[in-house]
């Protein structure tokens, strides 16, 4: 990076030194590069896996906020981590994708609108139609109290056309989560709760924990836990039975869990009476019992 008086000539590199130099420059003196190309700061080879993309990101991302301070805003999509400094005058975007990690500067109103046309009018118009979960510009965005200005609005949350839909919506969003989450809050836990319309009482919990990686509970304390009560559940894809639930675990690290852990959720969904996603809702939605926590990309309405 060169010095060019106050505004300072940005380089594209891939060290950690000069990624926080970057950001301090884009987060100093927006004015000059409002809305101009995003500068990569790191390039992914072909074929790499999700954690490797997450330690990668990593290396950037702790000299980023030593520079710049904490984010306004915690977030990611199913391509990768959207984190934000945002205020009234310019929103500093540090996005992620398969190929590589980006650092750019925008007026706040323009690219919100620009997200919030996303939402609106995009979705599968009807059952059996292809989804865009994977296209949406955050599937999951946390606010604690800033630094920054969080968004006075919030567009629409992307709702599922069908049981399809639900599962990729949340498989995509696990996946998101065991990538993004280790980085942004480190050893913090999310989760929300599931209830249906139709089974108020019954609780359907997903949740992401260190050191566990993702896991499905439902609450069973109604039912006669008994030998053949335990091989039905098992063979559902449960794992272990405490104090009236039951409960699966998948890696973290492992590429399928998030396709499993979404499979087994959806589908103890489907066989407790739901008939579709939009007899369902989300509530208790957390990261360490800290902030605003809010699915876009879950696919169900949030209470």
């Amino acid at each position: 990076m060169t010095m060019r008086g106050e505004s300072p000539t940005i380089i594209t590199t891939t060290t950690a030194n000069t990624a926080a130099e970057i950001a301090q420059h884009l987060h100093r003196w927006p004015r000059d590069h409002l809305g101009g190309p995003p500068v990569a700061i790191v390039r992914h080879p072909p074929g790499a896996t999700r954690m490797e993309r997450r330690e990668a990101f990593r290396e950037v991302y702790g000299p980023i906020v030593a520079a710049i301070g904490e984010p306004t805003l915690y977030g990611g999509s199913a391509w990768g981590p959207s984190v934000r400094w945002r205020d009234a005058d310019r929103l500093v975007l540090l996005s992620g994708d398969r190929f590589h990690v980006t650092l750019s500067v925008h007026r706040p109103e323009e690219l919100e609108h620009g997200e919030y046309r996303c939402f609106t009018w995009g979705g599968a118009r009807s059952t059996g139609e292809p989804h865009d979960f994977d296209l949406l510009p955050y599937s999951w965005q946390l606010y604690r109290g800033g630094p920054g200005e969080s968004p006075g609005q919030r567009p629409d949350h992307r709702l599922a056309g069908d049981w399809g839909q639900l599962e990729s919506a949340l498989e995509l969003l696990l996946a998101a989560w065991a990538e993004q989450l280790p980085v942004q809050v480190p050893g913090d836990w999310a989760g929300f709760t599931v209830v249906a319309d139709q089974d108020p009482g019954r609780d359907l919990v997903v949740s992401y924990s260190p050191g566990e990686g993702l896991g499905v509970a439902i609450d069973d304390r109604d039912a006669q836990q008994c030998p053949e009560r335990d091989w039905l559940m098992r063979e559902c894809g449960w794992h272990g039975h405490d104090r009236g639930w039951w409960h699966s675990a998948f890696p973290e690290a492992a590429e399928n869990s998030p396709t499993a852990a979404a499979r087994l959720a959806v589908a103890e969904l489907r066989s407790r009476g739901a008939v579709g996603p939009q007899e369902l809702s989300a509530r208790e939605a957390v990261v360490d019992g800290r902030g605003e926590l809010w699915l876009p990309g879950l696919g169900i309405r949030t209470r």
